[in-house]
């Protein structure tokens, strides 16, 4: 080989040598890029989830809130085999968590473990501070990954892990309060409102925005907050101030418990409406249940919504004031009742009292069946689908409580049907929740003026308030017919079928409901009994509702005078116990001056 090839050589190998460096070079790079799993990161993130809102009663007190769970979580490589028992010990003692339990944690695998995902913030609180206090005892030391060479130090991180709902008052508004759904997302529990007011002010309860920190990592993993940290402001859900009274809420709750009992019922249900707001003060049954020990799932079901049922004689009033309303009768026409039989074409109507005439306004006082078949006639078919619906029947109430049920009346050519328009006018043919009595019973003491009956009032954020509905009023009936039907309706009270619900000094007035229930197509011998009226002083008004769902039916206690009424007495009795009514020395002066 001549010096001019071995000069050739030694270049090319020079030039091989060389490719052969940027080659590794380039391949060291491509390694680091797409292996920055095995280094430590430069850049952390931290989030802090935001919470659901508070649901308070309308004195704030927490009907429901949220709290946040946090979870526990140690490398079991990084700590020291001759100390684990000093952690075990130390955590025990901060947690209150078995130590046996926690042994079988550590022992379970080697690498990341955790130890428990039920921390409250409180416990969160001590164990982050023993974090730091187990790095100062060295509990903790460096492991040094045999596959990549890597050395990490990890200690005891304390993480959020989920969120929680609270019911302080136990039992307190349930159903109606509803209740939340856990979900699971990328390692956290989330909540999500389900049924009752938790579900209808799903929107405005949950969280806004988390907060979310993003810095530079200390040795200990932690966030270092500077001028290049990023921070994320959180925002959790606004709170629901409701209009319910916790002391009547929970005197109520009580009496419809004992009479459930008495009357061997399946269910009491019973609310009280402020008349001239519509806000309602409480709405409670028998039927109630402590979250997270439910032991029947029917117990979830607010009836108050969801229950359909024929109401029997209490939409009496309803039709007797579309007649007035419309001119179709006077107070004072005579009614022939036939000594308590009937018949209308081919269908016998019975009346309990049994009269030969009575007056039209006693047709209500005595409840007549056959009274009001035989007025009700006189109205026009539209005339009577419309005033039925001017009163909510056959459409939802819209009060703020999810998956609340429409109901349904005869549509306006069964109303041209003469067996149609009297079975309806003392209330079979038409179905209706609890809330369609209440609200068509409140305009008969809110002045003729339909309103739409709430729970909640407003929303809060940051100790602000809104409202959260500007009420609208729709005129039923004119002022003169509803002060007409009060007159009536405290008339059945001192002498009709609703005398036990009589109180010295309060102006009461209202209407018993006696209804058979319809199994398969035929009327069988079981009942529901309802009582709707009103309770007022000289300086308030209240409309109140009691429907007893299937009583004893074998003895008088099926009858609404014996079931219903009782209950309405006892929530007036309460309420005057609680100053929210107070009696009238002289109540025949108070009548008159309320113009009645």
């Amino acid at each position: 080989m001549n010096q001019h090839e071995t000069k050739k050589f030694k270049i090319t190998f020079i030039f091989f040598l060389i490719v052969i460096f940027f080659l590794i070079l380039i391949g060291a790079f491509i390694h680091i890029a797409t292996g920055d799993k095995k280094i430590p990161k430069l850049k952390i993130s931290e989030t802090d989830k935001a919470l659901r809102g508070d649901i308070l009663s309308r004195n704030l007190f927490t009907i429901a809130s949220s709290k946040k769970l946090y979870k526990a979580v140690v490398d079991t490589r990084c700590i020291d085999p001759g100390k684990r028992e000093l952690f075990i010990e130390l955590f025990s003692t901060f947690s209150g968590i078995d130590k046996e339990y926690i042994r079988e944690k550590l022992l379970s695998k080697k690498g990341f473990v955790t130890i428990t995902y039920k921390l409250d913030s409180k416990a969160a609180r001590y164990e982050k501070q023993l974090a730091g206090k187990l790095f100062r005892l060295g509990v903790f030391k460096s492991y040094t990954d045999p596959k990549s060479g890597r050395e990490f130090l990890h200690g005891l991180e304390i993480r959020e892990s989920g969120e929680y709902r609270i019911y302080p008052l136990n039992d307190l508004l349930t159903p109606v309060i509803g209740y939340v759904k856990k979900y699971e997302k990328n390692g956290y529990t989330h909540i999500k409102g389900k049924y009752g007011l938790e579900k209808y002010y799903e929107k405005e309860l949950e969280g806004l925005q988390s907060t979310k920190i993003v810095g530079r990592r200390d040795v200990r993993n932690h966030i270092i907050l500077d001028s290049n940290s990023k921070v994320k402001n959180r925002y959790d859900g606004y709170s629901i101030i409701t209009t319910i009274d916790i002391k009547l809420q929970k005197s109520i709750e009580n009496i419809l418990t004992q009479y459930q009992e008495s009357l061997q019922a399946k269910e009491v249900m019973a609310a009280v409406m402020d008349s001239k707001t519509g806000e309602i003060l409480a709405v409670a049954s028998s039927r109630r249940y402590i979250h997270g020990h439910i032991e029947d799932p029917n117990a979830l079901t607010i009836s108050a919504v969801r229950y359909i049922f024929e109401p029997g004689s209490v939409m009496k009033p309803i039709i007797f004031s579309l007649l007035l309303q419309t001119d179709k009768i006077r107070l004072d026409d005579i009614v022939r009742t036939y000594n308590g039989e009937f018949m209308l074409g081919k269908k016998m109507i019975t009346d309990e009292h049994k009269y030969a005439y009575l007056s039209a306004e006693n047709v209500i006082v005595h409840s007549s069946n056959i009274g009001i078949a035989q007025l009700a006639q006189k109205l026009d078919t539209l005339d009577y689908f419309q005033g039925l619906r001017d009163f909510g029947f056959g459409t939802q109430t819209k009060i703020d409580i999810a998956y609340e049920l429409a109901g349904s009346i005869p549509n306006i050519h069964r109303l041209k049907n003469y067996v149609f328009k009297a079975t309806t006018s003392y209330g079979y043919g038409i179905k209706v929740n609890f809330f369609h009595l209440l609200q068509a019973y409140n305009i008969f003491n809110n002045d003729g003026l339909l309103i739409r009956p709430t729970i909640g009032k407003y929303i809060m954020s940051e100790n602000k308030k809104q409202l959260l509905y500007h009420k609208k009023f729709k005129r039923v009936l004119s002022d003169s017919v509803a002060q007409k039907m009060q007159r009536i309706l405290i008339k059945t009270v001192n002498e009709g079928t609703g005398k036990f619900a009589i109180t010295p000094g309060i102006q009461v007035g209202g209407k018993t409901g006696t209804a058979q229930i319809a199994e398969r197509g035929e009327y069988v011998k079981r009942y529901n009994t309802s009582f709707f009226g009103f309770a007022n002083d000289s300086h308030h008004r209240y409309t109140i509702g009691v429907t007893v769902i299937e009583p004893n039916p074998d003895d008088r206690r099926h009858y609404a005078s014996f079931s219903a009424v009782p209950v309405f007495k006892e929530i007036v009795d309460s309420m005057i116990d609680l100053k929210m009514l107070k009696p009238n020395e002289t109540p025949n002066n108070f009548m008159q001056k309320l113009d009645l």
